[in-house]
């Protein structure tokens, strides 16, 4: 796949002999595909992504794979930090209120087949921002549909539900990091469960083991 190159100046090398390891998945929470480029190149804002997906299914790379761009700040996935340096962020030109376009997923299958394959990442390893940021991010949002990318083979989603236990040790499984027990659930509703409302209940649980068995077969049985 061809993308457009628009760079952006807000990138640095990756740290620490880091290489990318995670996909990070967001929405742009702007009006328009043109206002989200404008941010993402302007050096006053001091944020960017490696690639854009405008709702037409036009592909922008704003910075190169290998650099390591500003898009996922302060966070942890898996008892790891510094997620710049260790992750490829694509952002989804999406307000956050509406469902994504079929041309725009299309465009992100495509992009995600190629970036895993090329960096050998492992399709449990394709999270969203409020994934690792549970406790100030929401995004690609509770409208964003990671079954479909499971089918696929580009993400992570285990059918049903598992037996009943303790939802934060199943998240502390899955990966999130520590955050407000209220922000945790938040993030893996918004996530796995996307229709779950209301205080933490029994099904959240279940589907949380769910997910945590999920990762852990995923993982090769390992805790991450």
């Amino acid at each position: 796949m061809t993308a457009l190159w628009h760079p952006s100046p807000n990138f640095g090398p990756r740290r620490n002999g880091l290489q990318p390891e995670l996909v990070v998945l967001h929405y742009t929470g702007m009006k328009t595909t043109q206002a989200a480029l404008q941010r993402l190149c302007d050096p006053a804002f001091e944020v960017s992504a490696h690639y854009l997906i405008s709702p037409q299914g036009t592909l922008f790379q704003l910075v190169a794979e290998d650099q390591r761009a500003w898009h996922a700040g302060a966070g942890q996935w898996c008892g790891t930090s510094d997620i710049n340096s260790r992750s490829i962020g694509i952002e989804l030109a999406n307000r956050g209120d509406r469902p994504f376009s079929h041309l725009q997923m299309t465009v992100l299958e495509t992009l995600l087949r190629q970036i895993l394959e090329r960096w050998r990442i492992a399709p449990v390893d394709v999270i969203a921002h409020s994934d690792m940021a549970p406790d100030r991010k929401e995004d690609p949002g509770a409208r964003f549909d990671w079954r479909r990318l499971a089918l696929q083979g580009l993400a992570l989603w285990p059918e049903g539900v598992a037996q009943d236990r303790p939802l934060a040790d199943s998240l502390d499984m899955i990966g999130y990091p520590d955050a407000a027990a209220d922000k945790r659930l938040q993030a893996f509703r918004l996530r796995f469960r996307p229709w779950g409302q209301g205080p933490e209940c029994a099904q959240d649980r279940m589907r949380a083991a769910a997910v945590a068995n999920g990762v852990r077969a995923a993982r090769g049985g390992l805790r991450p």
